[in-house]
């Protein structure tokens, strides 16, 4: 009897022990370093949504703008380091493959209606896939091009443009507002124009030579002066003076919403934000006096890439991927994401409901190109803006020669010096 007993004891201590085991396993957890700001509050709320359907852990740390490749540096060497962050170029797959799962055949690449936006690395490996896509552009308020006496057609070339905008900036007190918002150099802003703008330069560059499939050592600055056409229209016909625009402070977004501006030079995510207050908002390409330009359509593509942690644990690798999934397939999630990331190129994700995109596709479907994101190709990208970003600066506060040649300075030999800086 003693002995069944004790048996019977050393079951349950058994059974007991194994469900401790069983219980304390872990079951992975999220944690995904978000690298679009604008997009926090809605993966706030994405995460939250998830947490409470499957229990599963999820944290949402977003970079704040220009600061992403040091804080992922910084939170890579954390214990609990992100299972979910950004490589969205090639100089980022040198730097992060070996931190990246191969996504080749994994759940999420089954998922997707499109390969034009995955990353590989010399190896053939997937390191990262796209989550959005995105153009950039001058956006418009046509019913302020019509107030001024103009129509959208006459903004098809940048002769087309200049006139335009002059004309309004000349007429800005008669007619009740100018004609671009605010061109700031503040971290908050001058992205727009060291990272979007400089693209024509670089895509018109790269399409001479073929079209770069990697970074190039060095750049010719071929098209400088048609970027530096429209860099000078904007800052000079603008409620905002070249001068004040070191600084920031100046909202460009909200001077295109209150009708003070008809023109707004950014992307395909500020379409929620600028068509309630505009409903009829569209968006021209960068016209800078290239030849052919009446062909262009606008700046198409993403830096915006999922990459899985590959040295953090499977547990966390499986469950990031099964958020990954759910992202882009459920009903609720996917349309939150669509309507702040503007498009996913995953099958079963919600539809667009962006003008901008809309505007994009009806480029490409009249037979224009697209000018894809050449400037992805900026070497040591941080370092790289803010030696543009002082000189545009410096220019901005003096416009002459001298002043210039120091920008291009900046754009050609700093990606030189940059290129040798990250291939040492």
């Amino acid at each position: 009897m003693k002995k069944a007993l004790s048996l019977l004891l050393i079951a349950i201590l058994c059974v007991g022990l194994f469900a401790g085991c069983a219980g304390g396993e872990k079951e992975g957890r999220v944690y995904w370093l978000n690298f679009k700001p604008e997009s926090d509050e809605v993966l706030q709320e994405v995460a939250k949504m998830y947490t409470e359907e499957t229990g599963v852990e999820v944290k949402v740390l977003t970079a704040a703008s220009g600061t992403y490749n040091q804080t992922l540096l910084a939170e890579m060497d954390k214990a609990e380091a992100p299972t979910l962050f950004v490589i969205g170029n090639q100089n980022a797959v040198k730097e992060w493959k070996d931190y990246a799962l191969d996504l080749k055949d994994s759940a999420i690449a089954k998922e997707l209606n499109t390969d034009a936006y995955n990353m590989y690395d010399a190896d053939g490996n997937l390191v990262s896939i796209g989550y959005c896509y995105e153009c950039y552009g001058i956006i418009v308020n046509p019913t302020l091009i019509e107030k001024a006496g103009y129509k959208m057609d006459d903004l098809k070339n940048f002769e087309g443009l200049k006139k335009v905008a002059e004309d309004i900036h000349k007429r800005a007190k008669e007619l009740g507002f100018d004609a671009f918002s605010a061109s700031d150099m503040d971290d908050s802003s001058s992205w727009r124009f060291t990272g979007h703008m400089a693209n024509l330069e670089y895509y018109y560059e790269s399409r001479d030579a073929g079209g770069w499939k990697e970074c190039p050592a060095e750049i010719k600055g071929t098209y400088m002066e048609n970027f530096k056409n429209l860099y000078d229209l904007c800052i000079n016909n603008s409620m905002t003076p070249a001068k004040e625009l070191a600084t920031g402070g100046h909202d460009a977004q909200n001077q295109f919403k209150t009708g003070k501006a008809a023109f707004y030079v950014n992307g395909s995510w500020e379409y929620s934000a600028v068509s309630e207050a505009v409903p009829n908002a569209t968006m021209i390409p960068y016209y800078a006096g290239v030849e052919g330009e009446e062909k262009a359509g606008l700046n198409c593509g993403t830096e915006n890439y999922w990459a899985i942690n590959s040295k953090v644990s499977e547990a966390d690798q499986k469950a990031t991927m099964d958020f990954m999934v759910w992202c882009v397939t459920n009903e609720k999630a996917s349309r939150k994401l669509v309507d702040t990331f503007g498009v996913m190129p995953y099958k079963s994700a919600a539809e667009s409901t962006n003008g901008f995109l809309a505007a994009a596709n009806k480029y490409s479907a009249d037979g224009c190109y697209v000018m894809d994101w050449a400037t992805n190709y900026q070497p040591n990208v941080d370092e790289y803006r803010k030696a543009l970003v002082s000189a545009l600066n410096a220019y901005n506060a003096d416009q002459t020669e001298a002043n210039w040649a120091k920008v291009k300075t900046a754009f050609v030999d700093g990606w030189a010096y940059q290129y040798k800086q990250i291939n040492k």
